[in-house]
């Protein structure tokens, strides 16, 4: 009797390359860029994109997990999310949504308008026009086998929440990369580095050919893969932003450049 093939080893959540899953299909992201400007998105950008806002959500889950396994749970909740951002504000991000979400009203409290006056709750509707809020439903699927992918479930609300962050998320790194295309480059750009005390002091961020970048080459015409790299660099920070570069430029290694 022939011996059966040996089945590839399973890598654990931890450890999984970030070519294994890729929840976030680019067509989903091109449709997000369509909503904010005109400009024609290469399809090393939009994967690009989606492999930044991927390693943005693995992130936060992975955070989300220790917390509830610290309560012997495997199961997500809302609460685990707020104690990974909690823990690690690198994880910050997507921050438009947190007016839209119960889960952060005690961290954003009331809204007001332009004249200081509140806003009740029933009046904070988004516009007609497309946004991320209003698309935020498009990422549930993507959220959901991001979930699986790294060992964990969530309840309903949970995976609402993730949806709604990587959306936004998403939809500010879009805008920003259509800013670098206008503007040539990186032109306006600032970093707080966090320092734990009696730690040495971490080297310059401009070290980074990325953050120095005040040039672009190609037209103005198209958003490439530099300009979400740079796009990146304006939206993450610390340790997340250096993963979310890596990986993007890996996922984008063999991506067809039209």
């Amino acid at each position: 009797m022939p011996a059966q093939p040996a089945r590839p080893e399973r890598r654990g959540p931890e450890t999984a390359s970030v070519m294994d899953v890729p929840p976030f299909r680019p067509s989903l992201v091109k449709a997000v860029f369509r909503d904010l400007t005109s400009l024609h998105v290469s399809r090393s950008a939009a994967w690009a994109a989606a492999s930044v806002t991927r390693t943005v959500l693995a992130e936060i889950i992975d955070g989300a997990r220790r917390a509830a396994a610290e309560e012997a749970r495997t199961k997500l909740i809302p609460g685990d999310l707020l104690r990974a951002i909690d823990r690690n504000v690198e994880l910050e991000v997507g921050t438009k949504w947190y007016h839209h979400s119960p889960t952060f009203k005690g961290l954003t409290g009331v809204l007001y308008d332009a004249e200081g006056v509140i806003v009740p709750s029933r009046e904070r509707r988004g516009s007609r026009r497309p946004s991320a809020v209003a698309g935020a439903h498009r990422f549930e699927a993507g959220v959901r086998k991001l979930l699986r992918s790294r060992g964990a479930t969530a309840v309903p609300v949970m995976v609402r929440d993730l949806d709604g962050i990587a959306s936004v998320f998403l939809t500010d790194l879009a805008r920003d990369a259509a800013m670098v295309v206008r503007e040539g480059g990186v032109k306006r750009f600032g970093t707080v580095a966090l320092v734990t005390p009696g730690e040495p002091v971490p080297p310059p961020l401009l070290k980074d050919p990325l953050l120095a970048l005040s040039t672009r080459k190609g037209d103005r015409r198209t958003i490439g893969r530099d300009d979400v790299l740079a796009a990146t660099t304006m939206q993450l920070s610390g340790g997340v932003r250096q993963r979310a570069l890596t990986e993007a430029r890996e996922a984008t290694r063999n991506a067809p450049a039209g």
